[in-house]
């Protein structure tokens, strides 16, 4: 009896407990920003509001003391509590922190900012309180008067930075000093803070409050169905797979940052361009567009991640741009890997040569490549049957689970492609893709496997591709390419270097360019599969060619060293822009 007496009582007690009425927090708010004489005092007045009813109220402050002169009543639910301010001696910022406590020990604060300055001294306007979005810029005009004539200005800033940008002429007994503050990536209160001397060495101080706001941000939940703009300075969130349906433009302007959710399965996240729709996707070198991952603190403005390393992938899907142009596969029109079969929004193929899917320019693809299921990843840029009107140059990719940009026939021609630390292949080409690759750079990682992966068609059509100008840096496990599966083309004028040597008695060991199978073989032999102007600085000088270009491939590659190569990339395109270059990932190019 005493145990279902007490189980009834605990019980009882969390009914209670559970019904209890819950009152909201109390809000304070500080008054705006004062001037004050030094060794002088002010009244400053707080107004709170508290569900809970008012508790009690304790003072501190900076440059000066504090005591309350007026507190709020005990139960009362609105009101204004007053303290007495008094200055010290000094020339300055100071502060009144108040802190009140409701009857439910719930605690909310408040901080008045205070100029301090001296007698006969510049008398400084306090500008209005103001706002401004993490590193981004605003003006700030400090209005002053000064029996003294003016002399000189500096300033100091918290969470931010400030440099004066305008003074007044020298002697001038009013005007203005302009201020320009940059907000930190820190959201919450700032400040400005200037002094202004005069001829005769008396200093006039002011603050200007100004609050850090976060970049605007938009959650992006449905398929792109009618014409569509993102502005430049706002992030987007992807929040599933996300379609540029036929028929409509998304277009993206300069410095957009677009971040996709986490998620694998049917649930990775990802950009695609179905057939017949169109990306205008057109950053500048002086603001890329950035396709990257939530877990990414990047902020408009940024090019290098502040909190991710650049060999971190899979943390979400990747960009695809699937059009109606030409593919060598089982049938005209294919699923594209990666997306979901029930997804049709993932067929791509067809037969209009100069399809148009858009303009790719000035893009940075990072930290994708999620997992769909086994052995099927999003590749950082998929091209599936793109056509030649299509426009696609300026891009980099760093860290995807899979291949940095993967082409599945089409006709688009690209130019300046960087891939960095992808976790399979650099460049990938399957399905007759008919287009060139002009200018590219390849920099393998630890997980890496070939710069270069060349498949040849799987259906009856026979269209080759042209690979030039390239300058591809190994890693301890990476080979420089596998040509395979009948593949045809012409690859020249392409750069190798920092590739292990191969292992000895390993047809296709590591550091190795291979023709596999009997197709691609017979392909080199009658002149389908081409080569030119290879060139390569070996890790071991006295390692033979043919140890490294394999089935016959050496007799068009020649040993090098990086100062008396000839061919390669062009890194000045990339220059600025790509986060490997601002990581110095391009100073052995």
């Amino acid at each position: 009896m005493k145990r279902l007496f007490l189980i009834s009582t605990l019980i009882f007690a969390a009914l209670f407990q559970s019904c209890e009425e819950k009152f909201a927090p109390p809000e304070l708010i500080a008054p705006e920003a004062v001037s004050i004489e030094v060794s002088k005092s002010v009244d400053l007045t707080f107004d709170f509001k508290a569900e809970a009813g008012f508790g009690s109220a304790t003072v501190t402050a900076t440059s000066g003391t504090a005591i309350i002169k007026t507190n709020g009543t005990a139960g009362e639910v609105q009101g204004s509590i007053v303290v007495t301010f008094t200055a010290g001696n000094s020339v300055g910022a100071g502060s009144v922190n108040l802190k009140i406590t409701d009857s439910k020990g719930q605690i909310a604060e408040a901080t008045a900012i205070l100029s301090l300055f001296e007698k006969g001294a510049p008398e400084i306007a306090q500008p209005a309180n103001s706002e401004v979005q993490q590193l981004k810029t605003i003006d700030i005009s400090f209005n002053f008067t000064s029996e003294g004539g003016y002399k000189s200005a500096s300033v100091t800033a918290s969470n931010g930075t400030a440099e004066i940008k305008t003074t007044p002429e020298a002697n001038a007994n009013s005007g203005s000093v302009v201020v320009t503050f940059t907000g930190a990536r820190t959201i919450g209160a700032g400040s400005v803070s200037l002094t202004i001397t005069d001829n005769n060495n008396k200093s006039g101080f002011s603050v200007a409050v100004v609050n850090v706001i976060s970049r605007p941000t938009v959650s992006v939940t449905q398929n792109i169905s009618t014409n569509t703009t993102w502005t430049t300075g706002t992030i987007y969130i992807l929040e599933g797979r996300i379609a540029i349906l036929e028929g409509v433009t998304l277009t993206i302007q300069p410095g957009v940052i677009v971040k996709g959710r986490e998620g694998s399965g049917s649930n990775a996240t990802a950009l695609i361009v179905a057939r017949g729709g169109k990306l205008i996707a057109e950053g500048t070198a002086e603001s890329p567009i950035i396709f990257t991952s939530v877990a990414d603190q990047i902020l408009p403005g940024e090019i290098a991640s502040p909190n991710l390393d650049p060999n971190v992938p899979g943390l979400w899907g990747g960009l695809l741009v699937l059009g109606k142009a030409p593919i060598s596969a089982a049938t005209d029109e294919m699923q594209i890997e990666g997306i979901p079969v029930s997804d049709l929004n993932g067929r791509y193929g067809g037969s209009i040569s100069n399809d148009n899917s858009g303009i790719l320019k000035y893009i940075s693809i990072r930290h994708g490549g999620a997992n769909i299921g086994e052995g099927n990843e999003i590749n950082g840029l998929t091209l599936g049957g793109v056509g030649s009107e299509t426009i696609v140059e300026n891009i980099e990719i760093i860290a995807n689970d899979d291949d940095g940009v993967e082409f599945f026939g089409g006709t688009v021609n690209v130019n300046n492609i960087l891939v960095w630390n992808q976790f399979d292949d650099g460049i990938d080409t399957d399905q007759a893709w008919a287009g060139t690759l002009d200018n590219f750079i390849v920099i393998c990682g630890e997980g890496s496997d070939h710069a270069l992966e060349i498949d040849g068609p799987e259906g009856t059509m026979l269209a080759a591709h042209t690979v030039r100008n390239g300058s591809c840096k190994g890693a301890i496990n990476a080979e420089l390419g596998d040509f395979r599966s009948g593949a045809r083309g012409m690859f020249e004028k392409i750069y190798f270097f920092g590739f292990p040597d191969p292992i000895t008695g390993v047809p296709a060991g590591e550091g190795d360019l291979t023709l596999s199978g009997t197709a691609t073989q017979d392909n080199f032999a009658n002149g389908i599969l081409n080569f030119n102007s290879l060139e390569i600085a070996q890790a071991n000088p006295s390692t033979p060619l043919s140890s490294i270009f394999l089935n016959g491939t050496h007799v068009h590659a020649q040993a090098v060293t990086s100062s008396t190569r000839t061919v390669g990339a062009d890194k000045t395109k990339f220059a600025g822009w790509t986060w490997a270059a601002v990581n110095n990932q391009l100073t052995d190019f």
